[in-house]
This record gives C-alpha cells, structure tokens and sequence, in this order.
C-alpha cells in the first residue's frame, strides 16, 4: 500500500513487515488456570494468531509449537536485575528461553521487562543494557534478523499528550529514553507502547468523551482538533500513538515504528465506582479497536501506517490485585466462553464470537472424540435437538464423523436456545465462529436456509459437572449408528412431547 504524503514532515515510518494486525496477551493469574494446550488451542479456534506472553514458560511455548502463532516471550521485571548486570546471564535467558525453542515455536520479539520507568524506576539504569544484552545474544545465535528486542512502556512516560503536536517524553526519563530509542533505531526494532483509552477517560474527570474513548462516531465539531497540525482526532487511541510519534520526532527520531502491546476495556467493575466497566462498552471499545487497527487506518501524523496492537487480554485473571475491574479484562473466562460479544464484520476470521453476522456451534478442533459423543447424545437426548437429519440417507449424514454430527447438533441447540450465553460449551469441546458450517444440502441453523425453534423446557448444554454416569448414558445412547438411532428418534419424540 503506497502511503498519503505527510503534509508537516518528510520522515520514514518502518512498520511491520507483515502490516497491521491484532494480538492477544495471556495472563496466568487465574486460580484455575487452563492447560497451554487449552490455551492454544483456544487460540487456534479464535484465529488468533499474535500472542504476548509474560515469561517464556517453557510448557506454555511447547503447546505452541508448530502451530504458526508468532510469539512474543516477556523478560520479567523480577528479572531484569540480573539480565542487565551480566552479558552472560542474558546469553543463558536467550539459550534457555528462545534458542532451545524455535524454529518450532515462531518467537518473534522479545518484551524486556513492563512498564520499567514508571513501575520499577529503580532498574531505569539496567533496561538498555539488558536490551543491548539480549539483542548480542541474539546476533550470537544468527536471530537478530527473526527476532526484535524492545520494552513495552506506560504511556504516562509521555507528557502533554494533547495536543500531540506538543507531546513530550518526561525528561526525568531522558537519560534512558535517548539511548533506547537509538537502539531501536539501529536494530530496526519498534516502540512497544501500552494504551489504556478506560484510564484516560477516567483520569480526565470528565473532559474526555466516553464516545471519544470508546472510538464511537462524532460529529465534525466535536473532534478533538490539534491547533499545531490541524489535524482532527476522533479518539484517544489514535491521539495517544501519535503522542507518541510527536515525542519521538521531537528526539530527532522520526523512524521508530509503534506496536500498542497492550490496550483493551474491562467488562465489569464496582459498578459504585466504576460504571463504565461494562460488558457492552467493553465489546463497543475492542470491536472498534479490532476495525480501526485491522483496516490499516493508522493515525491522523501517519494515516495507513500500521499500528500492531495486542488486546489486553485472552482470559479474565480472578488472583490479580486491586479493584474489581483488574479481574475482568479478559475476552473469554476460565472455560473458553466468551466474556461479551465481538462486533467484527469485515474483520476476517479473527475472534469468532461476533454475532453482527451469524454465529454458529461447531465442535472444537482437536477436542477429544469421547467427549464430542458426550456432547452430541446430551444434545440429541436431554437437549431435545431433532437429530434425525443425522440418520444415514439424510442430508447431514455425511460426512459420518463425529466431529461432523456434534458440529451440528451443538448448533441447533445453541440456535434453539436463542444464541444465549453459555450455551455453546458442552464441557468445553464445542466453540463459535462466523463460518457457516453447512455443506452440500445440510444447512444449519442460522445460515439463512432455515432457522432454528426454541427447544421446549429449559435444559443447559452439559457442563464439567456432568456426572460420569449421565455421560456413559448418552454415550452409549447414540454410540451404535444402527436400530439404536431409530429407537432413539421414537424416545426423542416422547421427550418433546
């Protein structure tokens, strides 16, 4: 994509050399944290194919082996200490924690340390040599070319963000700042910045827009208008990235991409004090983010310029600290369901829990078969789904599987239950997506070709607390594809009536 001309300033933006694109961080301070191999394959489900993690867990990076996702690994703060105090040490991180992993686990960045300057001020001194330190490691092992070192930062490290055209770094940080940004300028590395719009909005007692924050439409008189460039703001991300820039430029460093490494919106809060936290304004603000940062809009300073930006965050993490809205950042909890709804039309395959198209309940892929068959007789017996389109000769006999036959009786009850939260789960083996299932002249609910009827009574798809003699009872119920279907297809009828 050839980029607009830049009316103020001739400079040279690198961005990533695979454009825009979201990710997703995942945070493990969850009291019942999933197995990575849940965790990936949540990831792989969702499309997601970006992720942040905060260490480099040695179980969590083989779970992600071969499976594509380009990974950044995490430095953490606890040590950074000893990374930026010996060459040597840094050289045992990079063999313990990236050389011994790749090329199965595609390790793209390396994030030292979060937030050092404005959490950990003490360590400001250690954070370019433990980049510097790491980087040589990298050269060492002939992976500076995959792999770029940088160190995310709050973005309170900026002063006066508005009108960005006056943003600068707080000089107290300077002394650090100055010589980090020649290293990413000479490593061809980029700025990791954490944006958080909710804490803006908040701190501004009431001078910035909840619309502003959310990337809500306004009206042309109520943008934000930077009286330096005449350029016009519709929201706080893109005033905050391009502060950013302003901050950079004003360092006579004009060619240092940003990637938000962190951003997103809690979906519920102490709704005393903390009413914005909401499930709708939570799915209103990273909708939005996702459109803005996927169509490669870019920011007012440099519109097309990618902005990378991870979501903040994959699960909700009940053991983190503070007030109520910490443990509710995720866009799934601990089981894989979705914490709201995702509006994503146009924005691909990513995040499948959008309902502005339809949505359908598919098996999980790689989901154990047993538990498929759980699910699916559960479905066809207490469920009450009309499985008889799954009988040979019907149209959705084919292919005979059960992966193929769950997919289908999941998604007619989840239809039939009105699409309502919880019920596409099925103890974890079924997942959404906007990819209509249907083939050949087996059409699924919600694809247009039918739709589906609420279910009489009240049933709930089964859960992990179904007990294991209700499971070995629908297993055996639908296990033998022959006289059992029809004599299953005669009880099915006693049940609905």
């Amino acid at each position: 994509m050839a980029l607009p001309l830049l009316l103020l300033l001739a400079v040279s933006v690198v961005s990533a050399d695979e454009g825009s694109y979201i990710g997703v961080n995942v945070g493990t301070a969850l009291s019942d944290m999933p197995s990575p191999t849940q965790v990936a394959a949540l990831l792989k489900t969702q499309k997601i194919d970006h992720v942040r993690i905060y260490d480099a867990d040695t179980a969590m990076l083989a779970a992600l082996a071969n499976t594509g996702i380009r990974v950044t690994v995490s430095v953490p703060n606890e040590q950074l200490l000893a990374v930026g105090q010996s060459n040597a040490t840094a050289a045992n991180w990079v063999a313990h924690n990236v050389v011994a992993h790749v090329p199965a686990v595609n390790i793209t960045a390396i994030a030292v340390g979060s937030e050092v300057l404005t959490a950990l001020p003490n360590a400001a001194t250690l954070l370019v040599p433990a980049l510097r330190y790491i980087h040589s490691a990298l050269v060492a092992a002939n992976l500076d070319g995959l792999i770029k070192v940088s160190t995310p930062h709050a973005s309170s490290v900026i002063l006066d963000s508005f009108p960005p055209s006056q943003a600068f770094f707080n000089r107290t940080f300077e002394p650090v700042i100055v010589p980090m940004l020649k290293f990413l300028q000479s490593t061809g590395s980029y700025l990791m910045l954490n944006v958080y719009p909710y804490y803006d909005y908040l701190q501004s007692n009431g001078i910035i827009p909840l619309d502003y924050a959310l990337f809500r439409p306004l009206p042309p008189n109520k943008e934000a208008v930077d009286a330096n460039t005449l350029l016009h703001y519709t929201n706080v991300f893109d005033a905050v990235v391009d502060a950013a820039y302003f901050a950079m430029a004003y360092l006579n460093v004009t060619n240092v991409p940003v990637v938000v490494l962190e951003s997103g919106w809690p979906h519920k809060g102490d709704p005393t004090t903390e009413p914005d936290a909401t499930a709708d304004n939570a799915a209103t603000y990273n909708s939005n983010l996702i459109r803005h940062v996927i169509n490669n809009t870019g920011t007012p300073k440099h519109p097309g310029v990618p902005v990378p930006t991870y979501i903040y965050e994959l699960y909700d993490e009940d053991l983190r600290p503070g007030v109520t809205s910490e443990k509710f950042w995720g866009l799934f909890d601990v089981n894989g369901v979705p914490a709201y709804t995702l509006h994503l039309t146009g924005s691909g395959t990513l995040l499948a829990n959008d309902t502005t198209n339809q949505t359908f309940c598919v098996a999980r892929e790689g989901a154990d078969s047993k538990m498929l068959q759980a699910g699916l007789d559960w479905a066809c017996g207490p469920g009450k789904v009309d499985c008889s389109v799954l009988m040979q000769g019907r149209p959705c006999y084919d292919p005979d599987t059960v992966e193929a036959h769950a997919s289908y009786a999941f998604n007619e009850y989840y239809h039939g239950m009105g699409t309502a939260s919880g019920t596409c789960y099925f103890s974890g083996v079924a997942a959404i997506t906007t990819t209509d299932p249907s083939h050949d002249s087996c059409l699924f609910s919600g694809s247009g070709g039918k739709n589906g009827t609420v279910l009489n009574g009240t049933s709930l798809a089964p859960s992990s607390n179904s007990t294991s003699a209700e499971a070995s009872a629908a297993h055996s119920f639908y296990h033998n594809k022959g006289g059992l279907q029809i004599i299953r297809l005669l009880l099915l009828s006693l049940i609905v009536l």
